[in-house]
């Protein structure tokens, strides 16, 4: 996503990942990958449950990891567009998470 953040701050995409590692993790990884969008820590996965997106097979140090996806969620709080594939290197591209934002089916 950091690749294509012009595109998607030009058609009025705010992207910010979430993730179950702590923020120290999370700073050394968008350091290392050059992320510029913001990583939110989600310490216990109590958004990432409260989105139902808890990996509830993952134990031991994958305890509270998610299902990796993308969510539109509009200005209002609303989740507009759940977007899942069944790997979990595999992600949406550019357009269709534009797409998806957009309300284009």
């Amino acid at each position: 996503m950091q690749a294509d953040l012009k595109e998607f701050e030009a058609a009025g995409i705010q992207i910010v990942g979430i993730s179950y590692d702590s923020v120290e993790v999370l700073g050394r990884f968008a350091e290392k990958k050059k992320i510029t969008f913001p990583l939110l820590s989600d310490s216990g996965s109590k958004i990432i449950t409260t989105y139902g997106l808890l990996n509830k097979e993952a134990t031991g140090k994958a305890e509270g990891i998610p299902y990796p996806g993308t969510l539109v969620i509009d200005r209002d709080g609303i989740i507009r567009a759940k977007l899942f594939l069944d790997g979990v290197r595999e992600r949406h591209s550019k357009d269709e998470l534009i797409k998806a934002a957009m309300g284009i089916k």
